[in-house]
Formats: C-alpha cells, structure tokens, sequence
C-alpha cells in the first residue's frame, strides 16, 4: 500500500490531523508573540517601575527606534524565545505570587535577583538580542576596541561587561564566575 493508498483509506484522520497542526502551529506562534508583548508584560504592575526606567534610558530612541521588553529580554531565535516564556515566565509568575511587588520598594527588594535572572538568560544566549541592533559595534575609544578583542578572545559576550545599561543600578556580576559556582558572584572593584 503505497502513500497515496493510505491517504486515500484514511482521509479523516489525514485531513484532521493536517487541520489540527495548523491550528497548534498558528495558535502557537500567535500565543508567542502575545505573550512577548509590552503589553503583555507591563499588565503586572511591578513591571511598570522597570518600563518607565526603559523609556528615561539612553537606549530608548537613540538607534531611531524604542525597543520593546522584547527586544532586550528575549532570544531572536524562536524556540528559545518558547522555551523562556514556559520557565521563566513561569518563575515570573510565581515571584509575582511570592513577592509584595505593588510598591518599587517591594519591587526594589528583588531587583538584583531579577537583574541576576536577566544577566544569565543574556550570557546564555550569547548576547544574541544585543546583537540584533548592535550589528557592527565600534568601540568608541582604543581602551574599549582593546576590551572588545579582548572579550572575543577570551569567549565572553556583551553582557559580560555592559550591566545597568537600561534599568537601575544594581552591583555587577562577575557572570562567567557565577555561573562555573552556580551563584551570584559580584565583580571585584
């Protein structure tokens, strides 16, 4: 019984199951970007302290565009994008629950944990969402162009050394360290 035979014999279950894979296809991908949305975000409120810091930091507007919680939070590649809303949305979700963060005194209380938790997710994405906007970075000094072969020689990315860029200041990480002792270890002044 050749392919065409089967098919034939078994339209109903050929014709369903093509049916419900579009549905699960699109209905994901809509989800997804749902779920990526501002918007989305921003409907806990703790997360409005951390958008207002968005829209009065120097990357807000100045390569022409104002990114979104997206742009900076999660991977272009689509099934890590998937893969970070299900755990740490999740984890999100929960510290919601666990967590007084209707004040940005209850909210600044984990703010580290939560820059930690960011940090980590860029180091292991490699930086990638910086790069989508930082395509061909030109250090601005010879110190800088001497920091940027010098991390790409020695495997680290963005994140690495740009903290506190966007949001408020919290102490920096050493981030491969902290990763090899599984904890948060801060930067040596």
């Amino acid at each position: 019984m050749g392919l065409k035979d089967f098919c034939r014999n078994r339209w109903k279950v050929v014709a369903v199951t093509a049916i419900v894979t579009l549905v699960v296809s699109f209905g994901t991908l809509r989800m997804e970007k749902v779920f990526s949305s501002t918007k989305f975000c921003v409907s806990c409120h703790s997360m409005s302290y951390p958008q207002k810091e968005l829209k009065e930091s120097t990357h807000f507007g100045s390569l022409g565009v104002n990114p979104e919680c997206e742009d900076c939070h999660l991977p272009p590649n689509f099934i890590q994008r998937v893969e970070s809303h299900v755990f740490d949305g999740t984890r999100g979700l929960i510290g919601e629950f666990r967590h007084d963060l209707k004040t940005k005194k209850g909210f600044d209380e984990h703010r580290a944990e939560y820059a930690h938790n960011a940090r980590m997710n860029l180091r292991k994405w490699d930086s990638s969402p910086c790069r989508v906007c930082h395509k061909n970075v030109k250090p601005s000094s010879e110190d800088a162009e001497k920091k940027h072969k010098k991390m790409q020689t020695e495997g680290k990315t963005c994140i690495d050394c740009h903290q506190n860029l966007v949001h408020e200041e919290v102490p920096e990480e050493d981030i491969v360290k902290g990763m090899q002792e599984g904890k948060i270890v801060l930067k040596e002044e």
